[in-house]
């Protein structure tokens, strides 16, 4: 496919604190779902958010993926597979025995990969069903993951799949082998928390056309909840990781 013109995708200032989201909020499958974008949009994203569920960070980057490339808009899907109890960041904040097992608790049961998985196709359902109410039919899918949700992503791309594309955003619980099951593009940005050594294997074992990048001045969820976007170099990156997974839709969605 013909490269991408660099005026595609115009990233917008972004917004340091007091951000106001530009979607809205509705019921897919049980679950509530953030979902940002024209109705008209002939192109879907199903965003799986970070354990911190909707924060700023990731609605303001949901609200970039839906129109900030300029010659294709997405319908952007982001349910709360968390059902409004995600992990508090106090857990992680603390080391004691306590805040560990709570720790270990959600992701052996809110975050249990198998869990979400199992919920993505209702979703997928009835958000096709709602763009018929605009007369849209959706000719693509693509799916974004950060962190956890990078995990939950990565499983959903064994053929067959839904999806056409995906990305992964400082991905936790990097597994190489995972890599051997994907059958669609893939753009994966790692920070400077990420096993490189894992990234690199993982990057080795990818078949079809991939970008993997490493940003080595940033944290694990500076894409995410995260982000420090007071501070003026992540918001640089913040910025350049959004417009780097859009350039890689743009060319193979």
């Amino acid at each position: 496919m013909a490269a991408v013109s660099k005026a595609c995708c115009v990233i917008p200032p972004v917004i340091s604190q007091g951000y106001q989201a530009k979607g809205e909020y509705k019921t897919l499958d049980g679950l509530q779902t953030y979902i940002t974008g024209p109705p008209e949009a002939a192109h879907a994203i199903l965003i799986i958010y970070d354990i911190f569920g909707f924060s700023p960070q990731i609605l303001q980057g949901a609200d970039l993926m839906a129109t900030a490339d300029t010659h294709r808009e997405y319908r952007v899907f982001m349910p709360d597979f968390f059902e409004g109890s995600p992990a508090d960041g106090s857990w992680f904040a603390s080391q004691s025995n306590e805040a560990q097992q709570k720790v270990g608790n959600f992701f052996q049961t809110k975050a249990a990969p198998p869990r979400t998985l199992s919920k993505i196709p209702g979703v997928i359902e009835d958000a096709n069903k709602l763009s018929l109410e605009s007369n849209t039919v959706f000719s693509t899918w693509a799916i974004m993951g950060y962190c956890w949700g990078g995990k939950v992503a990565n499983l959903t791309l064994k053929s067959p799949t839904a999806f056409k594309v995906a990305a992964q955003l400082h991905p936790a619980m990097l597994d190489p082998e995972d890599a051997k099951n994907v059958d669609v593009p893939m753009v994966l940005l790692a920070s400077k928390d990420e096993d490189q050594n894992a990234v690199e294997k993982y990057k080795n074992n990818l078949h079809p056309v991939h970008h993997v990048e490493t940003i080595p001045t940033q944290i694990h969820g500076w894409m995410a909840a995260r982000a420090d976007l007071k501070d003026t170099e992540v918001g640089k990156e913040y910025q350049r990781g959004y417009k780097t997974v859009l350039k890689f839709f743009h060319q193979y969605l």
